[in-house]
């Protein structure tokens, strides 16, 4: 597992390291340079036009002091208006192409993020809460939304016109606007001392939205047993005293972001102060006029809000900053099960596995292997059963043909190539699984039995495939027959019924090696029996894996293997194996596999 998620302390990187992370958005922006072009030349245009309004105002206050005619102020107004229309041309495509931009790249990112989560391993996903994942993928991934697309914008607008006013103010008067600039100093020292604890503040608020989130939806995603435990009360207050700590975490920002705000105004005020002061006294001596002072004024507060605009831009950025973090984190995990630089194919056959000394413990229990030296050949078209207490190792048998995880000794094969030289995509469509429980998907019972096919299907397929699951029936049935939505995890249906769609799916996947993990182990008599049946079909000819505790879905494989204490202990058929009177016997009689010995 990368440690890249692992976020570093605040201690540890300077700001400027901090904010560079921002960098990593520009790929995300380059395929669309056009639109930002247009964003930046229409922002340069507004921010130009505005820095001429104070101008105006200087003109106005001279022309009706001055003696000037009122036909001069007409022109010089008609004039206004049409500056007007151009800006509001300019501002309109400057909003459009940063918020289009905004939109793209957080669409951009989040299709990146999830790309990369679906490649990762299970350890990865064992470490972390699924509704943690997500929040982050919703609350992050707005953060920098906003920076993007409304306040990158905003903040290059104030730089022009920072800029801009601050040439025109020393053209006014040089003394003015030193003494305006004298203000700047203790605002920016306010901005970096408070700064740097909102910054920690953002962030303790945003995990702790994160870990309330993944509380929700764990809490969702189990609503069945919640209710069935009368836990709805205990799930309420988990909830509410994490969106209370969420709250008071939040207060304590807003408070420190309030005294931001009403220091730096206090300064900013203080200076406004000192040139009304010092430029009343200058117009009075006659070194200004009253336009001068008037646009001097405009400028000066102009720049103001420039300023405060860009402070509040620093907190936005250190918070953006944190969150492309974090999702880049996840986008730079290098899996630890991945393709090797150039796969073999996958030969031609008929699913010839083979477990060669396979040693394996998982990450999290280093020191406690799940096999020890497990070795196992199954030949093309042969049925499997592999038995043994629980812990004993049987579904990790199955991870490592699926290669979830990669042996920490020994190989695994498939058709005589190790597993991992084969791309994962080839290996896995070599592969079908039907498990104890399930998983369909919201969509509708077309959508699920189509999931398990390479490419598009038609609908003959997806019938056939339910025929020979025996879920035809009971599909047609209902009133929309195979579009019928499910609901989330196939709530709308019966254990039975899941588990011939699960069956259809794996059908319509036409696998080398089906894979069988308790499947009919929680199916009434009447359910088992249609399934069963449907198994039949399924598992002619093809090499099948069967994980199972029932005899009645053991007995009749080519071959049942024990095992116990991480080791193949035995291996036969079920009269072999009862006759030794070792494991597998014990097994029986104590009906850990099924019905017990008669």
């Amino acid at each position: 597992m990368s440690e890249a998620y692992v976020e570093a302390p605040d201690g540890d990187r300077s700001d400027r390291r901090r904010l560079a992370v921002l960098y990593r958005l520009v790929p995300l922006i380059r395929p669309h340079t056009w639109r930002f072009v247009i964003a930046v030349a229409t922002l340069f245009g507004a921010s130009a036009i505005a820095l001429v309004y104070p101008l105006a105002g200087k003109y106005a206050v001279d022309v009706g002091m001055g003696s000037h005619t009122s036909r001069d102020l007409d022109w010089f107004v008609l004039g206004l208006f049409a500056l007007f229309l151009v800006n509001a041309v300019f501002v309109w495509l400057r909003h459009y192409s940063m918020s289009w931009l905004g939109e793209r790249v957080v669409t951009d990112l989040r299709g990146l993020v999830f790309d990369r989560v679906l490649t990762l391993p299970l350890a990865w996903f064992h470490e972390r809460r699924s509704g943690e994942l997500v929040g982050r993928l919703a609350s992050d991934v707005t953060v920098i939304e906003g920076v993007v697309g409304t306040q990158l914008s905003m903040a290059l607008r104030n730089t022009v016109q920072m800029i801009g006013g601050l040439v025109l103010l020393f053209v006014i008067d040089v003394r003015l606007t030193l003494l305006m600039l004298a203000i700047v100093p203790p605002i920016v020292l306010t901005t970096l001392f408070f700064g740097r604890k909102i910054r920690k503040m953002s962030r303790s608020v945003q995990d702790e939205l994160a870990k309330v989130s993944g509380q929700v939806q764990e809490s969702i995603g189990a609503i069945a047993t919640v209710q069935a435990f009368v836990r709805e009360g205990h799930e309420a207050k988990r909830y509410r005293d994490g969106i209370e700590r969420a709250f008071d975490k939040t207060l304590d920002l807003v408070r420190w972001r309030s005294w931001f705000f009403s220091t730096a105004m206090t300064s900013g005020y203080a200076g406004v102060a000192a040139v009304v002061w010092l430029g009343g006294r200058a117009l009075i001596r006659g070194e200004l006029t009253a336009g001068d002072l008037t646009s001097f004024f405009l400028y000066t507060f102009m720049i103001a809000g420039a300023l405060a605009d860009l402070a509040d831009l620093w907190g936005a950025l250190q918070r953006a900053a944190g969150a492309t973090d974090r999702l880049f984190a996840v986008i730079d995990t290098v899996p630890d099960v991945r393709d090797v630089a150039a796969p073999v194919s996958l030969p031609a056959g008929k699913g010839a596995v083979r477990f060669e000394h396979v040693s394996f413990a998982y990450p999290s229990r280093r020191g406690q292997p799940v096999l020890a030296d497990v070795s196992l050949d199954i030949a093309p078209g042969e049925v499997i059963a592999v038995v043994g207490p629980s812990g004993a190792g049987k579904s990790t048998i199955l991870s490592l043909l699926y290669r979830f995880y990669d042996v920490d000794a020994g190989r695994v094969m498939l058709e005589g190539v190790d597993v991992r030289d084969l791309s994962l995509k080839e290996l896995r469509r070599a592969l079908a699984i039907v498990a104890q429980e399930p998983v369909l998907f919201s969509g509708t019972i077309r959508e699920n039995i189509a999931y398990g096919a390479v490419g598009a299907v038609t609908q003959a397929e997806v019938e056939a495939a339910a025929r020979d699951a025996n879920a035809h029936d009971f599909i047609t049935g209902f009133p929309d027959g195979y579009d019928t939505t499910i609901g989330e995890r196939g709530t709308k249906l019966s254990g039975g019924q899941k588990q011939r769609i699960a069956l259809a799916r794996a059908i319509i996947a036409n696998p080398r090696v089906l894979i069988l993990d308790e499947a009919t182990s929680n199916l009434d008599s009447e359910s088992e029996a249609a399934v069963q049946a449907a198994l039949a079909r399924l598992m002619a000819g093809r090499t099948t894996i069967i994980v199972a505790h029932r005899l009645s879905t053991v007995r009749d494989a080519d071959r049942i293997v024990v095992l116990e204490d991480a080791q193949l202990v035995e291996a036969g058929t079920h009269e072999e194996l009862m006759a030794l009177r070792g494991t597998y016997r014990r097994l029986v009689e104590h009906q850990l596999v099924g019905l017990a010995a008669s």
